[in-house]
């Protein structure tokens, strides 16, 4: 087995390392590749130093199985031809296929059959409030279909990668040193404040981050359900929430709600209101699951729920998600 990853020494690229590791995942050989920049940067895996590669239109992944591409929508459309010329099949962590309708869009704890029907190689990784969202949405789907969802998003800085978690390290220091403020990865300043804006604005006034939830998750749920979100920026290092308002075809109980979140895969239930426990991206970054809690009836509909989830979006908004993707293909011996 023998596998690449596209953008080595991003956030996600860093993720892929350990998330290999950490799950013992089966390769005989690993491939780094990166821009300019980052070629010739050394990282150790397993014990071995590993040398960042020019990623260039030639012959370098003949004989790779599994390309992990973590550098960006414009580097995934120009380099995907070159990637799967020979066979490897592409895991795509940026957001240029994701619509593509013979690019499958999957989350293996809700779709994961989806990735045997890749025409083009590609395999696309959603997005990671997306992710998190649809693993949590499955274990209610399985009770009663659901027709709305409203969400609120809270991402952390990570959301932008690891120059922006810098970003917002350095914005606290220099607010509390009374200095001026650098404000780069951001439209604003991060620090002490919340920013209702992810990417750029759409014609509907929705930003493309609010409508990549509305359309990925019908996508990847293979549903007709609408989803109205609000996106936001907050001042959080690592892991994204989300407050989420479904509204399905018949009322369920939040103790139903309750017992298929306990048994949901993926999921973990953390949701004890009376001893204050409920899930906080401060104490959740670096795990996989994705964690639900603050479970209640919505007051203004019968056929409502609510809850909160937390999830580590370099995790399983990202390394992790496709990860698992290619560990369902060699179980399904569907590479």
């Amino acid at each position: 087995m023998k596998v690449a990853i596209v953008g080595a020494s991003g956030a996600v690229g860093q993720e892929f390392l350990r998330v290999l590791d950490e799950r013992n995942f089966p390769l005989d050989e690993l491939v780094l590749f990166g821009s300019k920049r980052s070629a010739g940067t050394k990282y150790t895996f397993r014990g071995k130093q590993i040398e960042v590669k020019l990623l260039q239109h030639n012959d370098d992944f003949k004989g790779v199985d599994i390309a992990f591409t973590s550098a960006g929508a414009g580097t995934s459309k120009e380099f995907a031809e070159t990637i799967t010329k020979y066979g490897a099949v592409m895991i795509d962590n940026s957001s240029a296929f994701r619509m593509d309708a013979d690019v499958p869009l999957v989350v293996p704890e809700v779709n994961a059959a989806d990735a045997k029907d890749r025409p083009r190689g590609i395999i696309a990784n959603p997005n990671c409030t997306t992710i998190q969202m649809v693993v949590a949405l499955k274990a209610i789907e399985q009770l009663s279909h659901i027709k709305t969802v409203h969400v609120a998003t809270y991402q952390a800085a990570s959301g932008a990668g690891a120059a922006a978690m810098d970003e917002l390290y350095t914005q606290y220091r220099q607010v509390l040193a009374g200095e001026p403020v650098t404000v780069e990865k951001f439209a604003y300043q991060l620090a002490f404040n919340l920013i209702p804006q992810i990417d750029v604005f759409t014609d509907n006034g929705y930003t493309k981050e609010e409508m990549k939830m509305y359309n990925e998750t019908r996508k990847i749920m293979h549903s007709d359900v609408k989803v109205s979100a609000t996106c936001v920026r907050v001042p959080a290092l690592r892991s994204h929430s989300e407050s989420i308002w479904v509204e399905t075809e018949r009322p369920i109980s939040v103790e139903e709600a309750r017992e298929a979140f306990s048994k949901g895969e993926g999921l973990v239930l953390m949701d004890n209101p009376a001893e204050k426990e409920y899930p906080m991206p401060l104490f959740l970054a670096g795990k996989d699951p994705v964690y639900v809690g603050r479970i209640r009836k919505d007051l203004t509909n019968d056929c409502g729920l609510t809850f909160w989830i937390v999830g580590d979006q370099i995790k399983k908004g990202a390394a992790l998600n496709a990860v698992q993707i290619a560990e369902y293909l060699i179980k399904e011996n569907a590479l």
